[in-house]
């Protein structure tokens, strides 16, 4: 038996054939299929197959983790939100296409959605030159819509009810029936025409 566990711990990967990237990979997954309150380093050490202390030589402990869990969240969604943009000429449609992107961010990964835009106590969610890039799509559309100077107002309140619509849809909390389809593609209708007129 003891043969066993000596071969079994010479076997686990060193620290140095464990990097951060697989760290964070591990705990995104971990969040995602588990829930944030069993996203604890133990976990995250056997989904990277290394002793728990082993974790402490690149992460400081769970909150700097939640944390770099945050930063590549807002990457992934930065991106996505670039992309999307870029295709879209049209500044009411590339408005559209980047609530869509959202939309479909918070379905595909809303435990990541929900740390992005409400980190929990002890956090610090991801750096604010990661927001502000991600933000940017949003923030040139929205200054096309409502003038260069309620830029950030206007992006702003689009934020506001995206992460309102959407937090009540992934939390169950529309229960008079009726197409969120249709109700989500209404208001984002009816943002960009309040912004529109905002900026004349």
């Amino acid at each position: 038996m003891m043969a066993n566990v000596n071969s079994y711990t010479w076997s686990m990967p060193t620290p140095d054939r464990t990097s951060l990237a697989d760290i964070v990979a591990a705990g995104r997954d971990l969040l995602e299929s588990d829930g944030p309150a069993r996203l604890t380093m133990q976990a995250v050490a056997d989904r990277v197959g290394v002793r728990a202390p082993s974790l402490y030589k690149r992460v400081r402990n769970r909150e700097e983790l939640m944390d770099l869990i945050a930063e590549a969240s807002v990457r992934d969604l930065g991106a996505r939100l670039r992309a999307v943009a870029e295709a879209e000429p049209d500044a009411r449609g590339r408005l559209r296409a980047l609530a869509v992107a959202l939309r479909e961010f918070a379905h595909a990964h809303p435990a990541a959605f929900h740390l992005v835009f409400t980190p929990p106590p002890g956090t610090s969610g991801s750096r604010p030159e990661s927001l502000a890039v991600a933000s940017a799509p949003l923030i040139e559309v929205a200054g096309e819509l409502a003038g260069p100077e309620r830029a950030l107002d206007a992006a702003r309140t689009v934020t506001a009810w995206a992460n309102g619509f959407l937090g009540m849809e992934l939390g169950g909390s529309f229960r008079l029936g009726g197409d969120l389809d249709a109700a989500f593609d209404y208001g984002i209708d009816a943002l960009a025409r309040a912004l529109t007129a905002s900026g004349d």
